[in-house]
């Protein structure tokens, strides 16, 4: 941020600021803001947090709560009203979804299945909130509809049910949808995701992509290698997921993934947010935090994925007997697990200091690449990519770079 800025005394300037940085990485941390503000801007903590406020309260500015970290985004300011449509039985619970939304959009409320989809057809709407139980059609089949028809497959769907959540979820995302939020739901939440899914400034949200990145990943790193023995880094891998990807195809591979992300995301609430989860754009996440927290996390983590494996099996072809899984072809199916590797920290600081060394650097960090953190988190064999353009995520299958 330009030097000019330092020991500004004026609001607008320093909101000004507050957008120069959030919009200079498409996004931002608090605790990123809390240091630009206390060493470039010359404000108090107190002071930021108002300018903050302010912001969000002028739709400039919204906040969502991901991988255990409090991140900004840019809104961009449209003439013309972004379109919702809420479908849900429930006239209470449609009104509090609408009342949550806010103003900002052209909301309309459905309570019918069949009337949700003659209106979707005919509104094309931006957005999407659909409940599961619904008289008519349910909201399963609208969304797998939705997102098969070349007219309204760019519909953002996001779906807010109290069915049990171990099979729905996995049909939802597998059928499409956005993102899977479960009843009773969080009303701040829910705004929050509907307006950064529909004004985020830049490149399209998506909650898979956006899990904190690189340079936060980073600063966890950096935390771990300077942190007591209590605190922790590792990895959590989706092991099996090259091969079910190279049977199934690549869509089937992205349902899994974006599950398993749904799942931390999920958890990462239930613990105060105080795990961290990053994304390595690979079949790995990143885990951070105290070592007791970490493991009850992944094992809960681990439990709910095995819960909802048979539905993932199924949806594929496979039929479920009385003894287990029985594989209705002549090929043995591909084995999906959750894996967890704390890394040690004596081998995180002696390929950090590697790197370091490599990058001439000394001490000064900045933020390593992915490559780099690969290296010191040992996945650096890759045989999932995830990389990104124009048209959402593409994920490819290929032999590690040592094979």
């Amino acid at each position: 941020m330009p030097n000019k800025l330092r020991a500004i005394g004026m609001v607008e300037d320093v909101k000004s600021a507050i957008l120069s940085l959030i919009n200079e990485k498409q996004q931002a941390t608090y605790n990123e803001l809390l240091n630009e503000a206390t060493s470039t801007l010359g404000i108090d903590e107190e002071t930021l947090k108002q300018n903050i406020a302010q912001l969000e309260h002028a739709n400039a500015i919204a906040s969502r709560n991901t991988g255990g970290i409090l991140t900004y985004y840019v809104l961009q300011d449209e003439a013309q009203l972004r379109k919702v449509i809420i479908v849900e039985d429930d006239k209470n619970i449609n009104k509090l979804m609408a009342l949550s939304i806010g103003k900002g959009f052209e909301i309309t409320q459905v309570y019918d299945g069949r009337e949700a989809m003659k209106l979707i057809r005919e509104k094309k709407p931006d957005l999407a909130i659909l409940d599961l139980m619904l008289p008519g059609v349910d909201g399963l089949d609208i969304c797998q509809t939705v997102k098969s028809d070349p007219d309204l497959r760019n519909t953002i769907v996001i779906i807010v049910s109290a069915m049990d959540a171990t099979s729905n979820r996995f049909k939802g995302i597998k059928y499409g949808a956005d993102y899977y939020i479960k009843k009773p739901f969080d009303p701040e939440e829910l705004k929050s995701l509907v307006t950064i899914f529909l004004k985020k400034k830049g490149k399209r949200f998506d909650p898979l992509i956006d899990l904190p990145n690189e340079d936060k990943i980073s600063k966890a790193v950096e935390k771990a290698v300077g942190s007591g023995s209590n605190y922790e880094i590792g990895r959590l891998k989706v092991e099996g997921l090259a091969e079910f990807s190279s049977r199934f195809g690549s869509g089937s591979g992205i349902t899994i993934l974006r599950l398993v992300s749904q799942l931390l995301q999920d958890k990462i609430k239930e613990t105060g947010n105080s795990i961290f989860v990053g994304f390595l754009d690979s079949d790995d996440f990143v885990i951070a935090g105290d070592k007791s927290t970490s493991k009850k996390f992944v094992e809960e983590i681990r439990d709910e994925f095995n819960a909802v494996l048979p539905f993932i099996y199924q949806s594929e072809g496979y039929k479920p007997i009385e003894l287990g899984i029985e594989d209705m072809y002549d090929a043995e199916k591909p084995r999906l697990s959750i894996s967890y590797a704390a890394i040690e920290k004596e081998s995180l600081i002696k390929k950090r200091e590697e790197i370091l060394k490599s990058k001439g650097n000394g001490k000064d960090i900045g933020a390593y690449t992915y490559e780099e953190l690969r290296r010191m988190l040992g996945s650096d064999n890759l045989d999932i990519t995830i990389t990104r353009d124009p048209t959402g995520i593409k994920l490819s299958v290929g032999k590690s770079p040592d094979e």
